[in-house]
């Protein structure tokens, strides 16, 4: 029988909880302790390491001298990072026998950084992917271990990809580490998919304002990529915000140039509102004053 690999997992939030729950359940692994977030508002995972006998270590510096010293003392064979907020450094990263590795929700070289399942709705994408890889001193830029791809459709917004990115995300951990304990991965250099690859920011207030200068497959993507429980779409009318939760692209919308941002006409469900190359429907809305026919957002 093959010895348990031993884990350090550094982690927080629901990304992080299905994943233990595979794992605690296969006696391939040994969690030996648990790190979160600084800042974390997620205790789940300091209820399990209770319930399971789990070492909980926190708050603590990952890269400090202290931490270094005090987690040689679990001899970990591997680090394991699932939706944590500390950037390892070279010190850390090679501390367990065979170094530290990331769930990222991301096609890697593609959708590195911050805030991906958003920029993947706003660019269109017909595809998300995740991706577990190892950890260097880049960011995402790691040699990849098991990346799969998951469809986008145009029913989806930002809670539905982001349910499923739960689920899938502590599937696809679960199986990297299945290879890694049996010596049946593979590394795939990312520069062996695209020599450049490309960073996302993380989307910060004010980013969540609608340019009604935009075709209307933008609009309706942007505010499906911020629908709840993300920010919410926004606009200004007289001074007020106005929040968009959902919009609905119009079968053979004809193009042509008028007022943008301009309320049209009123629907059953909500507003007819021009975008710069023909007009979408707004619903689910919150607003602070009374919307009405003939009213132009700003742009």
């Amino acid at each position: 029988m093959m010895n348990k690999l031993k884990i350090g997992y550094f982690a927080d939030g629901p990304w992080s909880h299905q994943a233990f729950e595979l794992l605690i359940k296969d006696q391939s692994f040994d969690i030996r302790f648990i790190v979160p977030r600084v800042n974390t508002r997620d205790n789940t995972l300091q209820i399990y390491a209770a319930k399971y006998r789990i070492d909980y270590l926190f708050p603590v510096k990952i890269n400090s001298d202290s931490f270094i010293e005090n987690v040689k003392k679990y001899d970990c064979d591997l680090f394991v990072s699932m939706s944590f907020d500390q950037i390892f450094r070279k010190k850390t990263i090679d501390l367990p026998k065979m170094g530290t590795i990331n769930c990222h929700a991301g096609k890697l070289p593609f959708y590195r950084g911050r805030n991906i399942l958003n920029w993947a709705i706003i660019n269109d994408e017909k595809v998300f992917g995740i991706t577990v890889h190892f950890v260097d001193e880049g960011i995402d830029t790691g040699d990849i271990i098991l990346q799969r791809s998951f469809p986008i459709i145009d029913d989806d917004d930002y809670g539905t990809l982001l349910e499923k990115a739960y689920k899938e995300c502590a599937i696809i951990l679960y199986d990297a580490l299945k290879e890694l304990h049996n010596g049946t991965f593979q590394r795939i250099n990312q520069t062996s998919i695209h020599p450049v690859g490309f960073y996302c920011g993380k989307r910060e207030p004010g980013d969540e304002l609608i340019n009604w200068n935009s075709t209307s497959r933008n609009i309706f993507n942007f505010i499906r990529a911020l629908a709840k429980p993300g920010p919410i779409a926004s606009t200004h009318l007289k001074s007020s915000i106005v929040k968009i939760n959902k919009s609905r692209l119009i079968p053979d919308a004809p193009k042509y140039i008028n007022r943008a941002g301009q309320i049209l006409s009123k629907t059953e469900n909500g507003f007819l509102v021009k975008t710069i190359d023909s007009f979408i429907e707004i619903f689910d809305i919150e607003s602070e004053i009374k919307l009405k026919v003939g009213d132009r957002f700003e742009l």
